[in-house]
């Protein structure tokens, strides 16, 4: 795991990103619903292949970041920056293009649909062919049917997934289907990986399991990955940078040995100890 490496503000990054421009960064950003501020100074500075946790009691408004990141909310203030460019204004589906991809909370699988061709959706950046092709079933458009079918098993086959690919993505066991929502995630080619609590609802060896796989995603891709996730021994365990949020303010961030010892971490989980 590399050590990270103090920056100008927002933060620090992994030292083998160093030489490289961060992959996000974010400036006093923030949003408001009504009188309710859900998200204020929202100051993050991500490696281009640094695994970083963003964790917090419930209701701290990770998901809201992450909605705030794709641009499903728009910000009431500050600035996003993706790979350097500012994404104001752009659509959700354009931030994918940009280079974004995300999981969800509730798993959001085509469940009628067969694994591959759940996965073949996530490839609709990457497949190249003309309206005509495929309106006319030309040479072209088989063409490239046959390379993004084979694009789509070599990735579910980082999951040793590729013996289901017929089988029915609703009808898959709840981790394989966390799996194969990571898998469709990627791809659609991103930079950075957003995952929202990839582990919810997986076993000890499931989660184990996972944290090798996020590690393998992120050197056979070289991306960056920033996870939701409340199973602390998977953040502490794969995370190189950690940014803890407490009513949706930043409250802590670096490694994993300084926010576990955090005391003010430790009281936004357990509470204020009564004197006395």
């Amino acid at each position: 795991m590399s050590e990270l490496v103090s920056m100008p503000s927002p933060g620090r990054i992994p030292d083998r990103d160093i030489d490289k421009s961060p992959i996000l960064e974010t400036h006093h950003l923030g949003i408001k619903f009504g009188g309710l501020v859900a998200v204020d100074e929202f100051n993050v500075m991500i490696g281009r292949t640094e695994i970083a946790g963003l964790i917090g009691p419930n209701g701290a408004g990770k998901t809201t970041v992450f909605n705030l990141l794709t641009n499903v909310y728009t910000p009431t203030s500050g600035t996003i920056l993706l790979d350097g460019k500012d994404t104001k204004g752009l659509k959700t589906y354009q931030i994918n293009k940009r280079g974004i991809a995300r999981t969800f909370q509730n798993i959001r699988l085509f469940g009628q649909l067969s694994v591959l061709d759940n996965v073949l959706i996530g490839l609709h950046n990457s497949i190249h062919c003309s309206l005509t092709s495929a309106m006319l079933r030309l040479p072209a458009y088989w063409k490239s049917e046959k390379v993004a079918r084979e694009r789509a098993l070599e990735l579910l086959s980082i999951f040793d997934m590729q013996d289901l690919a017929n089988n029915e993505a609703g009808s898959l066991p709840y981790g394989a289907q966390r799996r194969l929502e990571i898998v469709r995630a990627l791809a659609t080619n991103p930079s950075l990986l957003l995952l929202d609590e990839p582990a919810a609802g997986m076993n000890p060896s499931e989660t184990s399991e996972l944290m090798e796989n996020i590690r393998k995603i992120r050197d056979m891709f070289q991306i960056a990955v920033l996870l939701i996730e409340h199973d602390m021994n998977l953040v502490m365990g794969i995370c190189e940078g950690i940014i803890v949020l407490n009513y949706g303010r930043i409250i802590a961030k670096g490694p994993p040995e300084e926010i576990k010892t955090n005391p003010t971490v430790i009281e936004a989980y357990l509470g204020r100890k009564k004197e006395g």
